[in-house]
């Protein structure tokens, strides 16, 4: 069945070492770029403001993938204790970004765990949070694995 409407962030989960994020409430994935800016002087027949404007390049690319949730005593995924095990190892771990019920990831490759952090507050769930990093090039980044309908799709 073709889904509709808008996408519910429960659909969209994230995986380090082939299990789920356990006890995840959220997760973000930026896509960056370095870029370098380069000033010209303008050609001769050019008006001299035309030398104002800059140009820019990019001269390479990142991603990272920021998430929290709650600590579980009852964890079956990859909850807090694997992830101190995991940064503890001081090695990349694989991670894989994809939609629920969907056998095929739209980013998956090494990254290296940042920063991981844990909160218990008094009277409150414990939570944590985890930071990671590409390591090298995405195995796959794959925008067609995303769905989202187009109106020449739906025609």
């Amino acid at each position: 069945m073709a889904k509709t409407g808008y996408c519910n962030g429960s659909d969209m989960l994230l995986y380090v070492g082939g299990k789920a994020i356990g006890s995840c409430t959220s997760h973000t994935t930026p896509f960056n770029s370095e870029t370098k800016e380069r000033a010209v002087k303008p050609v001769a027949s050019a008006a001299m403001a035309s030398g104002l404007w800059k140009k820019k390049g990019v001269i390479g690319l990142s991603y990272s993938i920021s998430a929290e949730g709650l600590v579980f005593y009852n964890e079956t995924e990859f909850g807090y204790k694997a992830l101190v095990a995991a940064w503890k190892a001081g090695k990349s771990v694989e991670v894989k970004c994809m939609e629920r019920e969907s056998e095929k990831p739209y980013l998956a490759g090494m990254c290296v765990i940042a920063s991981l952090e844990r909160t218990d507050p008094a009277q409150d769930d414990s939570t944590y949070s985890i930071s990671l990093e590409n390591d090298g090039e995405p195995t796959t980044l794959d925008e067609t694995a995303i769905t989202e309908e187009t109106e020449a799709a739906t025609e």
